[in-house]
């Protein structure tokens, strides 16, 4: 199952960066290992990240989620060299829009 989730997640990051104008990706492998690196960090640090923002994430119903995600998609994006986001309005944005891809092919299979 984390195989089939990662590889949902490397097709999410794919199509948004192939979308978004401010994102470079190399090619397909590389979405992969932006999935990976992003599932590791969210898997070791998500959780303390919610914990602490959890007044923030309870008064605007969730949303401040997407901030902690586009903070996990910056540190991928400082981690690895061929993936390349300019702005924080573009990683607020393809952090929406991955969420949003990711759990629409999610729903879709």
């Amino acid at each position: 199952m984390f195989i089939v989730n990662i590889l949902i997640l490397s097709v999410a990051v794919f199509l948004v960066a192939n979308l978004l104008p401010g994102i470079r990706i190399k090619n397909f492998f590389t979405a992969i290992i932006v999935a990976l690196v992003y599932s590791i960090i969210n898997f070791l640090t998500g959780w303390l990240l919610v914990l602490l923002t959890l007044p923030f994430i309870i008064i605007t119903f969730g949303l401040f989620k997407f901030v902690i995600n586009a903070f996990l998609l910056w540190l991928t994006d400082k981690i690895i060299e061929d993936f390349e986001i300019k702005g924080i309005f573009t990683t607020v944005i393809a952090a929406f829009l991955i969420t949003i891809v990711d759990s629409l092919i999610k729903w879709i299979f």
